[in-house]
C-alpha cells in the first residue's frame, strides 16, 4: 500500500509513514472501513537494529510515537491499535553475535515508546527464532501493561526457519501468558491452517492467525499475490473451524481481502476448544509432554559436580567440555531432560550457568532443569535457555518463594517446590503435604498456573532414616490426589550409604512409578533403573504396543550374564531347579565368554572422533582431536580432510535434508568445520588447502534484508568457498566490479522483496554484457525456480543448504 503511494525500494517504510502522515492515516482508515477490529501500526521495522540500517537508530522514540498517533487517527473510535513489532534481523549467540539481554533492551525500548503513544495492544510478528520471540514477549510483559499477541512464522515444512514446530512454540509461549499465540506471514492460509489446527488441539488459549495472500509473484514487473479476497474468505472460515479466535491478513492482504474475510466470519463465535492443561517442557525444536497418556519421562542427574572432582574442575576452569560430554552421553542413553548444576564453591556461579546452558544447547537439543539455590545463577540459566525449563528448586520458606516464583513467572519456567520449610523436612506425610499446599497457594498468588508447579516430597536415605522412606511415597500419593500439580523425586537418595545401591534405587523407583510419580531425577547410565523404567512403561500402559520395550530387548537372552560377565546359571521356569541340559550347552559357551572378556576393546579411531565432532558441532574439542590425528596417529592432513572432515559436514547436511537436523545444528556443524579447516590448513601441501571457489555475495539494491544471505555465507565458507560478502542494498555495478576484481567463480544474489527482484536480472544482464565467466545463483523467500529460470540465473538456492549444493554443482561444470 505504501509502495503504491510512492515508497521507493531502499527507503525506510517507518520514516516514509511519519513523513507522509496523511497517506498513512488514509491507509489505516481504509482497513477500518473494510471491517478491521484491530489495525497495526507502521512500526514493523521500528526497532533500533532495523532503523540503524537507515541511520535512524537514535529516532526509535520519535518514529514509533508518531506512527502510533497516525494509526490512532485512522482508527478513530472504530478499531483498536496494535503496535507491530518485527524481528531485529540478528541471530542469538552462538549462531550470531547478540544475547538475550541485548534483544530484551532493543524490544523494551520500542514497546515502551508505543505504549506511551497510546497503543492498545502489542502484536509481535514474523518471528523465525523462538529465542528472539521469547526475548520480545518477556520484554513486552515486563515493560508494558499491554495485552500481547505472539506470532511465529512457519515454513512449508511446518517448522520455523530455526526448526521449532507449532506444538513446541505453543508450550514455550503459552507459559509466558500472552493474550494470544499464533502465526502470521508464511506461505499463506494453506500453510498456516495445519499450524493452527495443531495449536488448537492442545490448548484453549486465544489463537491468532494472519496469513499472506499467498507467496508473491513478479508478473510483468508488478508484484502479484495469488490468493484472491474470495479465497482468503474461504480460508478464514477454515481457520475459524481449526480454532482461530483472531483472523487477519499479512503481506498482500488489501482492504478488499479484509472486507471479504470480515464478511465471511461476521456473527460467528469462535470454535469451542476445551483442552486440558499441558504439562510440558521444551527446547528450541523438541518437547517433552507429561501425563497418563504420554511416555514415562525423567531428568538426567549427571551434570552435578557434587563429589565429582574432575567435573568440578572442568566447571571451575570455565571449560565445560566435561559438562557438554555428560549432556551428550545422557542424551544418547535416553534422558529426555537434563539437570544442570554448577554448584562449585568459589566460582561465579551465574557466569558458569550461563556458559553451561549455552554450550549444552549447542551440543544437544533437549529441555533442561536449572538446578541452583543462587537466584542470579537461576536467572542467567533461564535467560539463556531457548525453551521452557524447570527451576530446581525452591523450598516452602517465604524468603525463597518470594525470589524464585517471580523468576518462574517472568521467564515462563516451571518451578519445583521442595517439601521443607523453616522447620526442615517433616517426618509425617501429611505435614509434607501441608508444605506442598503452601507452595502451591503461593505460586498461584504470584500468577503461575497449575501446570507450572511441581512438588518434590523428598526422599530420605534408608540407611539413616529407614522408617521415613515410605512416608515420601505416602506424601506423593496424597499430593497427587489433593493438588493439581506434577511430582518429582530424586530417587538415588534412598540408597545413599548402602552397598549395591543400584538394586535398592531401582526397587524404590518401581514403587514410585506405581505410586504415580511423574518425573524422577535419576542416572540414565544405571541400567537397572532404566530397565525398571522401560518395564514400568509397559505395565502402566505408557509404552504403546510395548514398542520401546521390544526394540530395546528384542535380542535379550534369557540367561543374561552375572556380575562377572559370564552367563548366568539357567533354571527351569516351572520349578526353579537347575536345567542340566541347558547347563551343558552353557558350559560350552564359557570359554567363548572368557575369551571375549580378555580381548581388549579396540582403541577409538581418532579419525571417526574428528568426523563426529564436526557432525555434533563440537568446536571446543575439534582442535585437540585434529592434533591427535596429525601428530599422534600420523594421519596425512589431506586424508583427514577428505576422509573425516568433509564426510562429517556432508552427513550434517544430509540430516538437515532429512529434517533430523535444523538450521542451528547445521550452523554449529559448519562453524566447527570452519575452525577445523583453519587449524589443518597450514599442514596441507601445495594446492591442497585452496578454496573450493570464490563467491561474491550481496543483497541487491533497495533491499535491506540480509539474515538469510548471512546464513548462506556462513555455510559456504565452511564448505571451503572463499566468500566476499558485499552486504545489503548493493548496486548492480558494485556487484559486477567486485566479481571482476575478486575473480569470482559465482555471484550469489539475495532479495526478500518482489520490488527488488528485478535488480537480480540487471546483474545477470551485466555478467553477459561484460563477458564474465562466473555463474549466478539467486535466492530469497519471494523467489522460486520459475523466476530464476525466467531471468536467466544459473542456479536457485531454495534455502542455505540447497545454495551450497547448487554452488558445488555449478563449479563441477567448469
Amino acid at each position: 500500500m505504501l509502495q503504491n503511494q510512492g515508497l521507493q525500494p531502499g527507503q525506510c517504510p517507518e520514516l516514509f509513514g511519519i513523513e507522509n502522515p496523511q497517506v498513512l492515516a488514509e491507509i489505516h482508515y481504509q482497513y477500518v472501513q473494510a471491517g478491521s477490529d484491530i489495525i497495526q501500526t507502521n512500526t514493523f521495522g521500528g526497532n533500533r537494529c532495523k532503523l540503524s540500517e537507515y541511520g535512524l537508530a537514535e529516532q526509535v522514540q520519535e518514529i514509533n510515537t508518531e506512527a502510533v498517533k497516525i494509526a490512532r487517527q485512522g482508527a478513530g473510535h472504530k478499531a483498536l491499535v496494535a503496535a507491530s513489532i518485527g524481528p531485529t534481523g540478528k541471530l542469538l549467540y552462538p549462531m550470531g553475535d547478540v544475547d538475550f539481554d541485548y534483544l530484551y533492551q532493543v524490544f523494551s525500548e520500542q514497546m515502551s515508546a508505543c505504549e506511551k503513544a497510546g497503543a492498545d495492544l502489542i502484536s509481535i510478528e514474523t518471528m523465525t527464532d523462538i529465542g528472539e520471540m521469547r526475548a520480545a514477549l518477556i520484554a513486552a510483559r515486563q515493560n508494558t501493561s499491554l495485552p500481547v499477541i505472539a506470532h511465529m512464522t512457519f515454513e512449508n515444512s511446518g517448522r520455523t526457519m530455526m526448526g521449532t514446530d507449532p506444538l513446541t512454540a505453543l508450550i514455550i509461549l503459552e507459559a509466558l501468558q500472552p493474550l494470544a499465540i499464533g502465526a502470521n506471514c508464511s506461505g499463506g492460509a494453506r500453510e498456516l491452517l495445519p499450524v493452527i489446527k495443531m495449536m488448537g488441539r492442545h490448548s484453549s488459549i486465544v489463537l491468532s492467525v494472519e496469513p499472506n495472500a499467498g507467496l508473491p509473484q513478479l508478473v510483468n514487473g508488478q508484484t502479484v499475490f495469488p490468493d484472491s479476497p474470495e479465497e482468503m474468505a474461504e480460508y478464514a472460515l477454515k481457520l475459524r473451524d481449526a480454532g482461530a479466535n483472531i483472523i487477519g491478513g499479512c503481506c498482500g492482504s488489501t482492504p478488499y481481502h479484509i472486507q471479504a474475510m470480515a464478511k465471511a466470519v461476521k456473527g460467528l463465535t469462535p470454535a469451542h476448544r476445551n483442552r486440558g492443561k499441558l504439562s510440558a517442557f521444551a527446547s528450541r525444536s523438541k518437547h517433552v509432554l507429561l501425563g497418563e497418556d504420554q511416555p514415562l519421562a525423567f531428568i538426567g542427574e549427571r551434570i552435578n559436580p557434587t563429589a565429582r572432582k574432575k567435573l568440578a574442575q572442568d566447571i571451575k576452569d570455565g571449560s565445560m567440555q566435561m559438562v557438554v560430554e555428560e549432556a551428550r552421553k545422557q542424551c544418547e542413553k535416553g534422558a529426555p531432560i537434563l539437570d544442570v548444576n554448577m554448584g562449585v564453591p568459589g566460582i561465579d556461579e551465574a557466569a558458569a550457568m550461563k556458559k553451561a546452558v549455552i554450550d549444552i544447547q549447542t551440543a544437544v537439543d533437549m529441555p533442561v532443569s536449572i538446578d541452583s539455590v543462587n537466584p542470579q545463577a537461576v536467572e542467567e540459566g533461564l535467560k539463556n535457555f531457548v525453551g521452557r525449563a524447570l527451576i530446581n528448586s525452591t523450598t516452602g520458606e517465604e524468603k525463597h518463594l518470594e525470589v524464585i516464583l517471580p523468576l518462574a513467572k517472568k521467564y515462563g519456567a516451571a518451578v519445583l517446590g521442595l517439601c521443607l520449610d523453616e522447620n526442615g523436612i517433616p517426618d509425617k506425610a501429611e505435614d509434607r503435604v501441608t508444605v506442598a499446599r503452601n507452595i502451591y497457594n503461593k505460586a498461584i498468588e504470584y500468577g503461575l498456573r497449575d501446570e507450572d508447579i511441581y512438588i518434590d516430597c523428598l526422599v530420605k536415605t534408608a540407611s539413616a532414616e529407614q522408617g521415613q522412606v515410605m512416608e515420601t511415597l505416602k506424601a506423593l500419593q496424597t499430593v497427587k490426589r489433593q493438588l493439581p500439580v506434577r511430582t518429582v523425586l530424586g530417587i538415588s537418595n534412598v540408597s545413599h550409604g548402602l552397598p549395591a545401591r543400584e538394586i535398592l534405587t531401582s526397587a524404590y523407583l518401581a514403587m514410585a512409578w506405581a505410586a504415580g510419580l511423574d518425573l524422577p531425577i535419576m542416572n540414565p547410565f544405571d541400567e537397572k533403573v532404566m530397565d525398571i523404567t522401560r518395564s514400568a512403561a509397559v505395565l502402566l500402559n505408557r509404552d504403546v504396543n510395548c514398542t520401546g520395550y521390544i526394540e530395546k530387548y528384542k535380542d535379550y537372552k534369557t540367561g543374561g550374564t552375572d556380575h562377572t560377565g559370564l552367563p548366568r546359571h539357567p533354571v527351569c521356569s516351572m520349578c526353579n531347579i537347575p536345567d542340566l541340559m541347558a547347563e551343558k550347552s552353557l558350559m560350552a559357551d564359557i570359554p567363548k565368554a572368557r575369551a571375549g572378556m580378555e580381548e581388549k576393546p579396540p582403541e577409538s579411531n581418532v579419525g571417526q572422533l574428528v568426523q563426529q565432532a564436526v557432525l555434533k558441532g563440537d568446536r571446543d574439542n575439534i582442535e585437540s582431536l585434529l592434533s591427535q590425528a596429525l601428530f599422534e596417529e600420523k594421519i596425512d592432513a589431506l586424508q583427514v580432510v577428505n576422509t573425516y572432515l568433509i564426510p562429517g559436514i556432508e552427513k550434517a547436511g544430509q540430516l538437515y535434508d532429512e529434517k533430523k537436523y535444523f538450521l542451528p545444528q547445521l550452523m554449529m556443524a559448519a562453524d566447527t568445520m570452519k575452525k577445523a579447516f583453519a587449524f589443518i590448513k597450514p599442514h596441507l601441501k601445495g594446492d591442497e588447502g585452496k578454496s573450493s571457489g570464490v563467491i561474491v555475495m550481496a543483497t541487491v539494491e533497495g533491499d535491506i534484508h540480509d539474515i538469510g544471505k548471512n546464513i548462506v555465507c556462513v555455510l559456504l565458507e565452511n564448505y571451503g568457498f572463499k566468500v566476499i560478502d558485499l552486504g545489503k542494498d548493493v548496486k548492480a555495478a558494485d556487484i559486477l566490479d567486485a566479481a571482476v576484481s575478486q575473480k569470482a567463480d559465482i555471484i550469489g544474489l539475495s532479495a526478500l522483496m518482489t520490488t527488488t527482484m528485478p535488480r537480480m536480472q540487471e546483474v545477470i544482464a551485466g555478467v553477459k554484457d561484460k563477458g564474465l565467466k562466473c555463474r549466478v545463483i539467486v535466492g530469497g523467500a519471494v523467489l522460486n525456480q520459475d523466476y530464476a529460470d525466467q531471468i536467466g540465473a544459473d542456479g536457485y538456492g531454495e534455502d542455505a543448504r540447497k545454495a551450497v549444493l547448487v554452488a558445488q554443482s555449478l563449479l563441477k561444470l567448469y
